[in-house]
């Protein structure tokens, strides 16, 4: 039975072609995956390791700019840690946001990862952290130092002038010289900017202070000692943990973060191995079928139900391991491309191998085994119930009516399940209505597949007189072709369905929440312009002052983000200027007036006040983040609205209280409204600032919408290894289906059917099969949309479903391009048929 299921497998690799390249694919996901992210977690933990290195202890503070209450490190108590016993060397380190401006004025990075630190040198001149490839470090007020990446793309040289942005205004330095490094920053596509001590203090802190330390031990000294000894000088809330402590906690981070990822590639990983299922199911069912008199001659002489039975599992397992070794070498390039992939769009991989982990080998075998093994199980048991009597005549197994009925209302318990599962969760909202949609999802999903035979019939019926009416003779038989055998129909639209269920579900989703965004910015915005910092940081008053002089600025207004404590409860509140922020956001007052934040009142948000108790002309209690406590009086309520917070407070009043305003974007209404004039005189009188982002309503739109279109986009690329898979599988079944009606389409071509009408009948039923299986999943999918948007509608007040006609059009017109090209080989080798050897064919 052995050489038996070789045989076989030898005999028929045309058709089982298609079964290996489905698993070859999935299993290439799931090994590019896993080898991509052990390696991706490998070289950042070696990176981590060897920047603890020589570190004996590391002390973080949570020194800030803005709060002066939270010490840093200041250089008294580093003298001290550096007289300790035992200690080489203590390194104090401050760091913030630093942008350098290209030839052209524009930001090099992506604004986040811009980073600016202080240049320490040793006792011999020299920082240990960085390697300089040319010139030297800072050591004066007005030069800096680039990493070598940064230099490269802004084409500086030593000595060159360049134009660096920090939270203040833009300034030019001297570069004194080009260092190479291994900063997380740099190597996320960012800059890194080294300043003078004195001078990155001054910018990222306060004189004198340091954010972060490091200390180096003397050879012989013990680091759980040094840590021991430093602890006791440190300021309060200030931590202290030895490098190996740290280093190992950037790798639990590092392999948290990847954790994510790999989940994520890993269940698109399934969906296209579940696609596949139905195409290995299909395949095998199809050739146990064709297969009748040989396996019943097998059982005629001999052979148990279990040895076919093992027979066909022999062989599914041959095509398994042959499709895992191919993919698992294909996921190795995979894993290779992804590296070189994210190189390209700016994200710098520390060097390192590629990690292939025994688990790796173990899971993609064990994978592409277990699945092809799994889905040929049905059919292998079907293979063993053939009676020896089959042998004596060409009539193959059909299904009984009891089986029929049996599957069908199995089906629909299981349908109807789902879809109450899916109701129940859109009536929900948070963890547990998403977790009860899924499993809904996933019992509807089943539950389809299952009926899809019994729904093919019906479905396809009503396409018919039209098929007839459009294409005569070869559309009648394609639509009766299509039905003849629901289940192998079913299985073939199967593959199809899962995939443009996810895919409709998606778009229903992204769209609507698009169109959300879209209104929000729309009927929220009065503004011309937002001005942020493209690190998403504070920006300084200065840009303030500047944009209120600005030619043709007729309003502008911070949000500037203040806590307060209003009637014992936390809130969060905007400072803002008055008589503009009307102008320049859409406050619709419910009672009051927003003319008296002009007198120091305070506006308050309809639900806040509510819930607060609080009415116009109420006097509350106020305590400020300086634990200063004042009476205010309510002067105005206005309607919630996502871009203003629970309370306004003037910017005057709130001044005093605060030390470096929290400014996090300003709002400007110019003359005349938004023109390329208004733009450019915008980002003149904030002095042609780099790190400073000057945005637009479309702007706005975009980058709120911006999240939603990349998401979306990354799962269509996700889902079209799924779709590809389905593909294969209405290929392998039209070619499988021709090869069985060798002998009916040779009677069709003696009757008078030429060649091209052979042609247009198998891809006119390729087209409908394809077609069925679009209709379910979108119907499938525009209902899980729904579900999925009606459990966030409640946080979104603009949310509306919107059903994505025009692109469920294209998703119909592609499943239908998806039957014509899968039709052409199988077409094309039915009408090459010779019609007498067709006729003689068993």
């Amino acid at each position: 039975m052995f050489r038996t299921a070789l045989r076989n497998v030898l005999s028929h690799k045309a058709r089982l072609l298609m079964t290996v390249l489905a698993v070859m694919l999935g299993v290439a996901f799931v090994s590019g995956t896993l080898v991509f992210t052990d390696t991706l977690g490998n070289a950042f933990r070696n990176q981590s390791a060897k920047n603890y290195d020589d570190v004996a202890v590391a002390v973080t503070t949570h020194a800030d700019q803005r709060d002066a209450q939270t010490p840093g490190v200041n250089a008294a108590t580093l003298k001290k840690i550096q007289g300790l016993d035992g200690v080489e060397s203590a390194t104090g380190r401050v760091s913030g946001f630093a942008g350098v401006a290209d030839p052209g004025g524009k930001l090099i990075g992506n604004g986040w990862s811009n980073t600016g630190a202080n240049f320490a040198p040793g006792k011999d001149g020299k920082d240990a952290q960085y390697a300089f490839s040319d010139g030297t470090g800072p050591t004066t007020d007005g030069r800096i130092a680039l990493d070598a990446e940064t230099a490269k793309k802004g084409e500086y040289k030593v000595g060159d002038k360049v134009r660096v942005a920090t939270n203040g205004p833009v300034k030019e330095y001297t570069l004194s010289g080009v260092f190479t490094t291994e900063d997380g920053a740099v190597n996320a596509g960012g800059s890194l900017v080294l300043f003078d001590t004195p001078v990155a203090q001054k910018l990222f802190l306060r004189p004198g202070e340091f954010q972060t330390a490091s200390v180096t031990a003397a050879p012989g000294a013990s680091d759980q000692q040094l840590l021991t000894a430093v602890k006791p000088l440190l300021p309060k809330d200030a931590e202290a943990k030895t490098g190996k402590a740290l280093a190992d906690e950037q790798a639990k981070q590092i392999e948290s973060g990847l954790s994510s990822l790999n989940k994520l590639l890993l269940a698109f990983a399934g969906i296209a191995l579940f696609v596949g299922i139905f195409l290995i199911a299909n395949t095998f069912t199809m050739l146990v079928a064709q297969r009748t008199k040989e396996l019943a001659l097998l059982r005629a002489v001999g052979a148990s139900r279990r040895q076919v039975k093992r027979s066909v599992l022999l062989e599914a397992a041959v095509v398994g391991l042959i499709a895992s070794v191919v993919g698992f070498v294909l996921g190795l390039g995979l894993a290779t491309g992804l590296r070189s992939a994210m190189s390209l769009i700016g994200g710098k991989i520390p060097a390192g191998p590629l990690v292939i982990a025994p688990t790796t080998v173990v899971a993609a075998f064990g994978v592409g085994v277990l699945i092809t093994v799994l889905a040929a199980w049905l059919p292998a048991r079907r293979a063993a119930k053939i009676p020896p009597v089959a042998a004596m005549n060409s009539m193959h197994a059909v299904a009984t009516v009891k089986s029929l009925v049996l599957r069908n209302s199995i089906g629909a318990v299981i349908t109807l399940l789902g879809a109450a599962a899916i109701i129940a969760g859109a009536a929900q909202s948070g963890t547990n209505a998403q977790l009860a949609i899924a499993a809904g999802a996933f019992l509807a999903l089943i539950g389809v597949i299952i009926l899809i035979p019994l729904l093919s019939r019906p479905v396809i019926a009503l396409v018919r007189p039209l098929l007839q009416r459009l294409f005569g003779v070869s559309g009648k038989l394609a639509a009766q072709n299509a039905v003849r055998n629901p289940r192998r129909t079913g299985a073939t639209a199967s593959a199809l369905a899962i995939g443009l269920t996810l895919v409709t579900g998606i778009s229903v989703l992204g769209v609507t929440l698009g169109q959300a965004v879209d209104r929000m910015t729309t009927d929220n915005i009065k503004a011309d312009y937002m001005v942020s910092m493209a690190s998403g940081d504070s920006l300084d008053e200065s840009a303030l002052t500047a944009l209120e002089k600005a030619d043709g600025v007729t309003a502008v207004s911070p949000q500037q983000a203040v806590w307060l404590e209003i009637g014992g409860a936390g809130l969060s509140a905007s400072g803002v200027t008055p008589g503009d922020v009307q102008k320049v956001l859409a406050v619709d007052t419910v009672s009051g007036s927003m003319d008296s934040l002009s007198s120091g009142e305070i506006a308050v948000s309809e639900k806040t006040a509510k819930s607060n108790g609080w009415k116009t002309g109420d006097s509350v209690p106020v305590t400020y983040d300086d634990h200063k406590k004042e009476n205010l009086k309510v002067g105005a309520l206005y309607k919630d609205n996502d871009f203003l917070s629970q309370v306004l407070i003037p910017r005057e009043t709130v001044a005093p209280h605060e030390g470096r305003a929290d400014i996090r974007e300003i709002w400007v209404k110019t003359e005349g409204g938004a023109s390329a004039a208004n733009e450019q005189a915008v980002v003149d009188a904030l002095g042609d600032n780099p790190g400073m982002s000057v945005m637009d309503r479309q702007d706005i739109r975009d980058m709120f919408g911006g999240s939603i279109n990349l998401a979306m986009n990354i799962m269509y690329g996700l889902l079209a290894m799924a779709l590809i898979i389905a593909v294969l599988g209405v290929v392998n079944t039209l070619a499988m289906s021709v090869f069985e009606r060798q002998q009916e389409i040779g009677m069709l071509r003696a009757i008078g059917l030429d060649r091209r009408k052979v042609k247009r009948m198998i891809r006119l039923e390729a087209v409908v099969i394809s077609l069925f299986g679009a209709v379910v999943g979108i119907g499938l999918g525009l209902f899980l949309g729904w579900a999925i948007g009606q459990t966030v509608s409640s946080d979104i007040p603009q949310y509306a479903l919107v059903v994505p006609w025009g692109r469920i059009a294209l998703f119909l017109l592609l499943a239908g391009l998806v039957g014509v090209l899968a039709a052409m080989w199988p077409a094309r080798s039915a009408a090459r048929l010779n019609m007498l050897t067709a006729i003689k064919t068993e």
